[in-house]
């Protein structure tokens, strides 16, 4: 037989099979650069936003006018998201309850109002309305970290060795729990705040955009807290002891760390940086409900997941970049669209970057 006739013959790929290596690079291209794609649909659809405008002026209007909401909506999840990568950070737990305990801080401070008579105080002047503010952020921000503690000592601390499914069940029957003794407590309808009048004034017009010292307020006070938590991770003993049990649990603990202690602390600074969310949430809308820590919490766990799942810089531009999304998708495609484009966010960077825009591995993580 001639050499010839005992080549292989060469299979060359047909129809789907001449696909695969395309969408393959495709696909190694939009998670490499999705970050870049991130941003530039997010310009797009503030440009689109600017678009909907009659006139050049009134698009810088509108346009302004939804950054505005953008800002003070992305504060809000941002804190609540920073909770969320904390927990996860140190004990790779996603816990579904911080939602709620983010509702109930907002209960925890009407309770407060009501008992040493805020709402009185604040409406006194611009002296009578920090005085209520520093009594209800600091009580309100106690009584939610303890209530983060409670909840990491009684459903969470036995089942550290158990298959994280385990955890993962616990926390959505926590969040439960929260959800029906709040439902029996409150009702089921909306109740109202009694804070929405404590910050009333203007600030300053700009662009034909006005902007309140409440809408000032709310994103000082996130950005503020969010400075300070990681000035206090990288500056203090307990600080470095929580990036220590994140990168390594059994090293830290053969250092010397007291891991049940340092979990403790950062249940109780989640809850404390939600009951903060809470607040300002309550001083800038009239209503709160039972069940409102559910739809908050998914957002907000999308944008710790958009930010990087574990990364406390990520979870914070995470919130912001949720909120742009949120604002301005929903003023391109409708309002009732708002929320569905969010959970299509979260199903894009689960399929092209996991690890979310600054995320890294769990080894690494600090």
């Amino acid at each position: 037989m001639a050499p010839a006739g005992l080549v292989p013959r060469v299979r060359r790929p047909t129809g789907a099979g001449r696909a695969i290596p395309v969408l393959r690079g495709m696909y190694r291209w939009a998670s490499g650069n999705f970050p870049a794609i991130l941003l530039l649909v997010i310009a797009l659809t503030v440009i689109g936003v600017f678009l909907q405008g009659q006139g050049h002026d009134q698009g810088l209007t509108l346009m302004g006018l939804q950054l505005r909401n953008a800002l003070v909506l992305g504060a809000i999840y941002a804190l609540v998201a920073i909770g969320y990568t904390m927990v996860y950070g140190i004990i790779e737990l996603i816990n579904f309850a911080h939602g709620d305990v983010f509702t109930a801080s907002g209960f925890y401070a009407i309770l407060i109002a009501t008992l040493f008579g805020l709402n009185g105080l604040a409406a006194g002047g611009p002296g009578g309305l920090v005085l209520a503010l520093l009594i209800l952020f600091p009580v309100v921000m106690l009584m939610s970290g303890l209530t983060g503690m409670i909840i990491e000592r009684v459903a969470y601390r036995r089942l550290r060795s158990s298959p994280r499914l385990a955890p993962l069940i616990t926390a959505i029957g926590v969040s439960f729990f929260l959800e029906g003794f709040m439902l029996t407590r409150a009702g089921p309808d909306n109740v109202p705040t009694g804070r929405s009048a404590w910050i009333t004034t203007h600030a300053f017009t700009f662009g034909g955009v006005s902007v309140s010292w409440k809408d000032i307020f709310v994103v000082a006070v996130a950005l503020g807290l969010m400075f300070a938590l990681g000035a206090f991770i990288r500056g203090t003993r307990l600080g470095k002891a929580m990036r220590s049990t994140a990168q390594d649990r059994d090293a830290a603990l053969l250092c010397g760390i007291n891991i049940n202690r340092t979990i403790s602390v950062t249940f109780f600074i989640g809850s404390a940086l939600a009951a903060a969310a809470a607040i300002v949430y309550t001083i800038n809308l009239e209503f709160i409900q039972w069940n409102l820590g559910y739809r908050l919490g998914i957002i907000a766990f999308t944008a710790a997941v958009l930010g990087g799942i574990g990364n406390i810089v990520g979870a914070g531009l995470g919130g912001f970049l949720i909120g742009a999304i949120y604002v301005f998708g929903g003023q391109l495609v409708g309002g009732e669209w708002s929320e569905a484009l969010i959970f299509a966010v979260l199903v894009i960077i689960l399929t092209f970057r996991p690890v979310g825009l600054l995320g890294v591995e769990v080894t690494t993580r600090a």
